[in-house]
């Protein structure tokens, strides 16, 4: 599981995405997430703007991320 710093209380989905680098565009997030391929604690979610807060897991291509503040 690869950790995301952020130092804001949440990010968007498609924002840790681009983020992680999963995507190059945000264009490119849009179609997988609507496409319903990325996992958000488990469920299959399809809202790009979706509020990721520390302690979420976000999961995409078999691979897990989860975001915490950063020290």
């Amino acid at each position: 599981m690869k950790t995301i710093p952020i130092t804001t209380e949440f990010i968007k989905l498609q924002d840790l995405m681009k983020l992680a680098n999963v995507v190059e565009t945000g264009g490119e997030a849009k179609e997988r997430i609507q496409g319903g391929e990325v996992l958000v604690n488990g469920e299959v979610c399809t809202m790009r703007g979706k509020k990721i807060r520390p302690g979420d897991d976000v999961c995409f291509a078999g691979k897990h991320y989860t975001v915490k503040y950063a020290d």
